[in-house]
């Protein structure tokens, strides 16, 4: 009854703080608990079959148990046997240290010893983030935190760990990383000892810096970060790859490019003004030929490409008509200007008519 009365007094004391559960079953376990907060310790499995049985804190008996009576040292702590649940509350950093579990056999001879250390932490109460841009579009970020015994901090992106195309430096003493200037995206910064974990999130775009890569006007060539805003050295970027909202990163110059295709505008220009030159050169021939075959008749037929012969002809009639004829008949003459372009043919006279002519021939 004495032990029921105290164990309902106790329960009434429980800390309201974080609680923690620790297995302490295994020798040589370790335990953490919450500052101010509640830590529940299994020592066994069952408490049914040892006589006795009894828990030390530094060699400080705080628990013992003899034939299911419960004597416990403290008001802070409350012994649960149907599960062998030992749970301490209202934790300081004074409970931290070495407990011992013995167990003894009906004679009183001990039949077993395990210990554990209990270690208790403040936990993280809050995380902070600063963020600031540098001179060459750089992003440094740090992050602190506000109570929490050895923290630990890491950093994630868009959910995953950043890696080190991203980083530019990370220092692990001050919690402070240096992003690269492309870097946009999700930043989370987490804080987490062995009794809590906090988190902080910021989005995070760059700095207005793009990745040039070209020639500027008097011929030099440029590569690096420069500010979007003021990119003014260069003519015009040659290629540049953008990364997130404004900054560009990874870019490929047109210099990289075969000979063929950095040269090819200037190959096309001269290649059309050839084709031009030799298209009107052409009819500026054919104009020319065309020119010359293309003269009057007249100045041809002068020239000699024609010639013009005139003829007296005669025609006389067959001898055999002409002695039944009682008079000599005049024969017919024609006159007549006959233009021809080659040598005429020979013909052969018939035996009908025979043709006397004298051909004059005249340039």
């Amino acid at each position: 009854m004495k032990a029921v009365v105290g164990l309902l007094v106790l329960l009434v004391r429980v800390s309201h703080g974080v609680e923690t559960y620790c297995d302490g079953r295994q020798d040589g376990a370790q335990c953490f608990g919450t500052l101010e907060g509640s830590v529940d310790i299994q020592l066994m499995d069952s408490t049914s079959e040892l006589p006795r049985y009894q828990l030390l804190k530094n060699s400080l008996k705080i628990l013992d148990v003899k034939n299911d009576q419960v004597n416990m040292i403290g008001n802070r702590s409350i012994f649960i046997a149907s599960n062998g649940t030992f749970r301490l509350n209202n934790l300081s950093r004074t409970d931290s240290g070495n407990y011992t579990l013995q167990t003894f056999d009906s004679d009183g001879r001990s039949s077993g010893v395990q210990t554990l250390q209990l270690f208790i932490q403040a936990p993280v109460s809050s995380v902070l983030l600063v963020s600031e841009c540098l001179s060459q579009g750089e992003r440094r970020v740090s992050c602190s935190s506000e109570g929490g015994d050895s923290p630990q901090y890491s950093w994630t992106l868009d959910g995953r760990t950043l890696t080190d195309a991203e980083l530019f430096s990370v220092n692990t003493k001050t919690n402070i990383i240096t992003l690269k200037q492309h870097v946009s995206g999700r930043l989370v910064c987490s804080v987490r000892n062995k009794v809590s974990n906090v988190s902080k999130e910021e989005r995070i775009s760059t700095c207005g810096f793009i990745f040039i890569n070209c020639t500027s006007v008097n011929g030099t060539q440029i590569s690096g970060w420069v500010y979007e805003a003021n990119n003014t050295p260069c003519i015009e970027t040659t290629d540049h790859t953008q990364t997130g909202t404004v900054s560009k990163e990874n870019s490929t110059s047109s210099s990289d490019d075969p000979w063929y295709i950095r040269y090819f505008p200037m190959v096309g220009v001269v290649l059309s003004a050839a084709v031009i030159y030799l298209v009107v050169g052409v009819a500026l021939i054919c104009a020319q030929r065309q020119k010359q075959n293309y003269r009057p008749t007249k100045q041809k037929d002068e020239e000699g490409d024609h010639e013009v012969t005139y003829a007296n002809l005669g025609v006389m009639k067959q001898q055999e008509k002409r002695v039944e004829q009682t008079g000599q008949v005049e024969a017919e003459v024609e006159y007549g200007q006959v233009k021809i372009s080659k040598l005429p043919q020979h013909t052969e006279p018939t035996e009908d008519d025979c043709l006397y002519a004298r051909v004059h021939k005249v340039r």
